[in-house]
């Protein structure tokens, strides 16, 4: 029982971070190296750590990060979330799929330059020893996709040798996974 006592009274040091639009950039600090090396939240650009708005705010909610404006204001949870949805109108169930795919032990990272949402890495692989396994594609049930737009997203995840996921979001948050793949006859 003593241990128990002992880390409840040991507070978690969290990253400070500032919101700039679509980024969330912190310091390079041993709070932001520390959940880097764990867990590869986050990209390092110089002198600095960079995190996609799904990243911060799961990190935000795990109570390992603060978020703060450009006045050195503290952001809520909630407005955080609000000034998201207003750069990213689909926000919410890109956020959804993404805590579900960490929830579960995955590793996920934004996949702006292979024309996706995100990569995401086998579980026990980092970015860095091996490549993504899945291009992973957020859709609300209620939404629509062509069949076009379909087809555009086989290609992409075929083009990168990676497996095509589509994390289908419902009304209650939860998040269904199919996974696309070519067959030849």
């Amino acid at each position: 029982m003593p241990v128990k006592k002992q880390k409840e009274t040991q507070k978690v040091k969290k990253v400070k971070a500032q919101l700039l639009q679509e980024r969330v950039i912190a310091d390079d600090t041993n709070e932001s190296k520390e959940i880097y090396d764990q867990s590869r939240f986050g990209e390092r650009v110089e002198d600095k750590f960079q995190y996609a708005l799904v990243e911060a705010l799961y990190l935000v909610e795990k109570g390992r990060m603060l978020v703060y404006d450009s006045k050195k204001k503290r952001i809520t949870k909630e407005d955080f979330i609000k000034k998201a949805q207003m750069v990213e109108p689909t926000f919410w169930v890109r956020y959804a799929v993404y805590k579900d795919m960490r929830n579960r032990g995955y590793i996920v990272k934004t996949a702006l330059k292979f024309g996706a949402d995100f990569r995401v890495y086998e579980r026990g692989i980092k970015p860095g020893e091996d490549h993504a396994k899945w291009i992973l594609y957020p859709v609300h049930e209620g939404g629509a996709m062509t069949w076009y737009e379909f087809a555009a997203k086989n290609r992409v995840a075929h083009s990168t040798r990676k497996r095509l996921l589509l994390g289908i979001v419902d009304e209650e948050n939860d998040v269904t996974y199919y996974e696309v793949a070519w067959k030849r006859p």
